[in-house]
């Protein structure tokens, strides 16, 4: 099990969280875009955790220990007029290696305890219907699939 400790995200890990959602959600994405979303990230209306893992460095002559992001989880206040508050996960991911180690976990507790601070009693999510290791990741940790659905996009002008 590697070390870790879940902080929340700084412009610094707009690279690597980048890394994170192509290759680990599938989604392809610019450093830059990533850099400039975390600087209009609302403290009010959302929040972003990393999970960063010590690691040990050894290149040529340096040897010692480093740290790099191994995952995170981006979760935000979801208001609808026809039910109460919820805090709505838009992402969450861990790289390949460092999966089934806690940090997942971590990141999920992470965003239930930003909810209940903010006053949020109900936790959402969305999960891709093949994403089947997923499912049953959030079932051990409580959460109970309510429905099926699709999802439609339309891209403006």
């Amino acid at each position: 099990m590697s070390d870790f400790i879940i902080r929340k995200i700084e412009l610094k890990d707009a690279g690597e969280l980048c890394k994170i959602c192509s290759e680990e959600m599938g989604y392809e994405c610019a450093p830059a875009l990533v850099k400039s979303k975390i600087e209009k990230l609302d403290s009010k209306r959302e929040a972003v955790f990393v999970a960063e893992v010590e690691t040990l460095q050894n290149q040529g002559l340096l040897h010692g220990r480093g740290t790099q992001l191994a995952g995170f989880i981006h979760v935000e206040r979801y208001e609808v007029l026809y039910f109460e508050s919820m805090a709505n996960i838009l992402g969450l991911a861990v790289k390949k290696d460092f999966q089934k180690q806690g940090l997942g976990k971590a990141l999920l507790l992470a965003a239930e305890n930003w909810a209940q601070e903010n006053g949020i009693h109900l936790m959402r999510l969305n999960s891709g219907i093949n994403r089947i290791d997923a499912h049953g990741f959030y079932e051990h940790l409580g959460y109970v699939s309510e429905k099926e659905q699709k999802r439609f996009l339309k891209r403006l002008k």
